[in-house]
Order: structure tokens, then sequence, then C-alpha cells
């Protein structure tokens, strides 16, 4: 979705090519997998990512979801936005 909407504004300015495909990709993205001990003594593995969509402007502001369905996907798209925002 995030893509598809910056496609829409982009097409509507004057931008180059080479502009437009820097602006859509990611600047940096981790994904990291930590074990937390449950409650009841178990070791669980989890997911998590964190994107830097874009740096022009000075350091980055992701987007941040406490969620065990979140997808590196969902962390773009939530990156891109805040670049825009």
């Amino acid at each position: 979705m995030a893509l598809r909407q910056f496609n829409r504004a982009a097409d509507l300015l004057p931008l180059k090519r080479g502009i437009r495909d820097f602006l859509v990709l990611p600047h940096r993205e981790l994904t990291v997998n930590f074990p937390v001990q449950m409650d009841n003594g178990s070791v669980r593995v989890f997911t998590g990512y964190r994107v830097h969509h874009s740096t022009v402007l000075g350091p980055t502001k992701g987007g941040i979801r406490y969620n065990p369905h979140v997808d590196l996907d969902e962390v773009r798209a939530l990156a891109m936005w805040m670049t825009w925002k």
C-alpha cells in the first residue's frame, strides 16, 4: 500500500527515474532473532525488524509494532510512511 501511494504521488511530480528509484528503496534493514524465556520456563525465539527508509533529511524514524504477526513488508511500509510524514 505504501509503495502504491508513493507511485501515485510520484507520477504527479517531475522526478527523474534515478531519484524515484532511490526514494522507493529502504536505506538499511536489520532482522534479528532473539530468545525469550517464558514464564513456564520454555524458550521461544522471536524475530524483530528495523528499517531505515531514508537518511536524506537526517536521522531516521521507523514504525514500531510489537506483534507476533508483523512481517518485514509491514515494517518497510511504516518506515516509508515516516519518511513522508
